[in-house]
């Protein structure tokens, strides 16, 4: 996920939800989902993603506060809803930086625009300590989203994600999980940082973006490369050749719901029943049944996050 304003979120949720598609007839897992921004009540989420075959959904943190709440939806709902807990790579700067510092991502989703003290590098470790708590839990399948972000990021930012993304891969190791990765322009870092740190068993590319050479290199060291809704854009042509290229037996697909619709609704409100477009659209891409992508796609995820 790319840092939203609550703003952005609340205009999006405003919007007309696209109509349910027809079912999956191989249920899959939905990779990374963020209900704690989607409109309707879990519970809908839920149900209405399982109407289609979309089931279990993987409930994301991004910050302390949402990575609590990921991992008590999770056990409120055991085998419906599994938990990932994190800080986000932008998420890191303002903590040690504070919101108001150069190069830092402002985002008011917690804050409603106040501007947030930095804590340094004592902070950053803090709020680790609290992900790391939580990481333990068995209903917690994975650490992330973490990673790098240099989209907007300046200098000491990425020193600050760079940090964080460390840590999260050591508790990532330490607890037997995968770790998942938030990548936005920043490939050579982020397999520069999983070599160095020598990576955990699984690791999962959360909306995948690179390209077909990105894709050959996480192959080749056993990454799962997780596809969401912008697989089907028009202008994802390099993302589609990159999922041509990838192993079946490494797909996964994700809505990082409410955002990245995927064709014909883009622009509209994401949730986890939308799955099945962007996995139609994979199939199609890759030449391959529906069915027998959705069958790898589901043990890929059972794999990826040991369900």
């Amino acid at each position: 996920m790319a840092r939203r304003s609550g703003k952005a979120v609340r205009e999006r949720n405003s919007q007309t939800p696209p109509p349910v598609p027809e079912p999956l007839r191989v249920p899959v897992a939905d990779s990374h989902t963020h209900m704690d921004m989607q409109t309707p009540g879990v519970e809908e989420i839920i149900a209405t993603a399982a109407s289609v075959g979309v089931t279990p959904l993987i409930q994301v943190g991004v910050d302390l506060p949402s990575s609590r709440w990921a991992a008590e939806t999770a056990a409120a709902h055991p085998g419906r809803v599994w938990a990932a807990v994190a800080l986000h790579p932008n998420e890191a700067p303002r903590v040690v930086h504070g919101d108001g510092a150069e190069g830092v991502e402002v985002d008011d989703t917690d804050w409603a625009g106040k501007t947030r003290p930095g804590g340094g590098y004592e902070g950053l470790a803090e709020q680790l300590a609290g992900i790391d708590e939580l990481a333990a839990l068995p209903h917690v399948v994975a650490v992330g989203e973490t990673g790098m972000d240099t989209f907007r990021t300046g200098p000491e930012g990425a020193r600050a994600q760079e940090e964080s993304f460390r840590r999260h891969i050591d508790i990532a190791k330490r607890h037997g999980k995968a770790v998942m990765i938030h990548d936005r322009e920043a490939h050579d870092d982020v397999l520069r940082i999983l070599a160095e740190e020598g990576a955990p068993e699984r690791v999962v590319f959360h909306c995948f973006s690179g390209d077909a050479d990105m894709a050959k290199v996480c192959a080749e060291q056993g990454y799962y490369m997780s596809f969401a809704g912008n697989v089907t854009f028009a202008s994802a042509e390099p993302l589609r050749e990159a999922a041509r290229v990838a192993p079946p037996e490494l797909v996964l697909v994700e809505t990082d719901a409410p955002f990245l619709t995927p064709k014909p609704y883009r622009g509209r409100p994401n949730a986890p029943y939308l799955i099945p477009h962007t996995l139609r659209s994979l199939a199609e891409t890759k030449g391959m049944d529906e069915d027998e992508l959705a069958a790898a796609v589901a043990d890929n995820a059972r794999r990826a996050f040991g369900f």
